[in-house]
């Protein structure tokens, strides 16, 4: 996978994608990053990339005329499956538009600054939008490092284990149930039995109920979403 990051502030991104999953997936060869600073490709002697709004009102306007000749100069170089722009207003970030993204091959992301982009950026180049919540950031760079992670870590080969990624929170609308280790007793709390039994299936069983429990408690939407109901909890019971 390759993914090509554009920004006005890329020193934001330099931590990231210089450290641990991401930087071993860098390394084995599975996932390339790229950040390009707009100002590069910048109008005029001071690197201008964000003016005034039409209309009046508070905050600068990213420019239309360097992020167009910064894609399109990407462009040039390689097709992309999807070029998305991090904004508020985007579809909400989740594991399955993780997935999704997860067996593409190319992406482009733009991240927002200041009160945003020209609206004819997203009218010409964005093919998807997204938002990682419901609350506002300085910019799009961080949101750009949540999802270039949760996408980079699903590709196979990346983590040691590749059964991890399949069992995380949120695959199956689901919580990750409690996990212990060592030591099995700590100041008079213990590891569940069960757990120390070395019996799987009892062990898988009571990990279900586990992330069952868990999600109907604190997430109920993300139960909703998961389409099981008391029928279907008896049915793998039995």
């Amino acid at each position: 996978m390759h993914i090509d990051i554009i920004s006005v502030v890329p020193g934001l991104l330099e931590g990231p994608f210089s450290h641990s999953i991401l930087k071993r997936a860098e390394e084995k060869g599975l996932a390339t990053v790229r950040v390009y600073n707009l100002r590069d490709f910048a109008i005029g002697k001071q690197k201008q990339v964000d003016d005034y709004a039409f209309g009046g009102g508070a905050g600068m306007v990213m420019m239309v005329e360097p992020i167009a000749k910064c894609i399109e100069n990407l462009q040039s170089q390689r097709d992309y499956d999807e070029i998305i722009y991090m904004t508020p207003d985007g579809e909400t970030f989740d594991q399955p538009m993780a997935n999704s993204l997860s067996l593409q091959k190319n992406l482009l992301i733009l991240c927002g600054h200041y009160k945003g982009v020209d609206e004819r950026i997203r009218e010409r180049y964005i093919t998807k939008e997204i938002s990682i919540g419901d609350f506002v950031l300085s910019g799009g760079e961080l949101a750009a490092a949540v999802v270039a992670d949760a996408v980079i870590r699903l590709i196979p080969g990346v983590l040691n284990d590749e059964t991890s990624a399949l069992t995380d929170s949120f695959q199956d609308h689901l919580l990750a149930p409690p996990v212990y280790t060592r030591p099995a007793e700590w100041q008079g709390m213990n590891v569940p039995e069960v757990l120390l039994s070395g019996h799987e299936a009892k062990i898988n069983e009571w990990r279900f109920e586990a992330s069952v429990r868990r999600t109907r408690e604190r997430r109920p939407d993300l139960w909703a979403k998961s389409g099981l109901g008391e029928s279907d909890l008896k049915k793998r019971k039995k």
